[in-house]
């Protein structure tokens, strides 16, 4: 059988799949081709990540497939529901990605507490010729140590959050429709560990008592995070947006970037992608990064193998 990962996968799963009998064929399909690709080459199983759509036109397209994969959580590039309906099952990796995310969610919060994101702009320009103004500039810096981050959606990666916060010395709050409470367990180098309980509250408590504020929630159909919102947080926020575009109201963002009402903001995720707002990719208050959360080599490894595993278990 024939697999098509159409946006990329490990090569670790690749000779997962190919142990396991399957040709995998790595070719970038264009989206408008999919159909066509899966059909005139016999391809039993299309995986993809977050750029390659898989909805009702191709499903109803292809009565060969008998898989869809996807290497990640969300799947609202997949009409799952439709898919089922018509016998194909639908696969994802939700444990696989959660580290790699909760690390990048760091990466973001570290860089809005010290100004890394405007500072590397400006100091291969500047800092030559303005080196102590960009030093007084940048010398307002916060540690996270004591301080409290809510966590929006505490399932597997807000959870990997919490624990990275908790090793930091964060006090860790959290708001989630679905899970009353969680036992997070932070593990050590050497085989220690300690595990602490997190009741979540309400949505209105966490944004009301959090310095800064990370979002992990599955796409919505409206936005979570509203003009309406901002101003119920504290003066000086920092918020992280590494789940999906759409949760926070981008144009309500940069308000209150601009009036200083947040601090600064950590994008992963865009309303508009592979183009996001212009204004949004200036801002000298927000760190950037292109959809990048479950880009490392070890992430990518586990998912390209749980993938192989699970294709393997329902084909075999």
């Amino acid at each position: 059988m024939k697999v098509l990962a159409n946006d990329g996968i490990s090569k670790s799963g690749i000779l997962a799949l190919e142990k396991g009998g399957f040709e995998v064929i790595t070719t970038k399909v264009a989206q408008e081709q999919v159909a066509n690709f899966v059909n005139e080459n016999n391809v039993s199983v299309v995986l993809v990540r977050s750029a390659t759509k898989v909805r009702k036109d191709i499903i109803d397209a292809c009565p060969g497939l008998k898989i869809i994969g996807r290497g990640g959580v969300g799947m609202d590039n997949i009409d799952v529901d439709y898919a089922k309906s018509k016998g194909i099952h639908v696969i994802n990796t939700p444990a696989s990605s959660s580290e790699s995310v909760a690390e990048l969610v760091f990466g973001h919060l570290l860089t809005g507490v010290r100004f890394l994101h405007d500072s590397n702009r400006n100091m291969p320009l500047e800092g030559d010729t303005k080196f102590n103004d960009l030093k007084k500039a940048y010398a307002n810096g916060v540690e996270l140590r004591g301080k409290t981050l809510g966590i929006v959606g505490i399932g597997r990666i807000g959870q990997a959050t919490a624990k990275m916060a908790l090793g930091l010395g964060m006090k860790v709050i959290a708001a989630d429709s679905f899970i009353p409470q969680v036992d997070v367990k932070v593990e050590f180098f050497d085989g220690q560990s300690i595990t602490t309980t997190i009741k979540t509250q309400s949505l209105e408590s966490v944004f009301a008592e959090s310095d800064f504020i990370t979002l992990h929630v599955p796409a919505q159909n409206g936005y979570i995070v509203t003009e309406k919102e901002f101003a119920t947080m504290k003066n000086g926020v920092g918020i992280v947006n590494c789940a999906r575009g759409g949760v926070i109201n981008e144009v309500d963002l940069v308000k209150a970037l601009d009036s200083g009402k947040v601090a600064f903001a950590g994008l992963d995720v865009f309303e508009n992608e592979p183009t996001p707002a212009t204004q949004l990719l200036m801002h000298p208050k927000i760190s950037l990064t292109p959809h990048i959360g479950a880009a490392t080599g070890e992430a990518q490894d586990r998912i390209g193998t749980e993938l192989a595993s699970q294709i393997i278990s329902i084909l075999s």
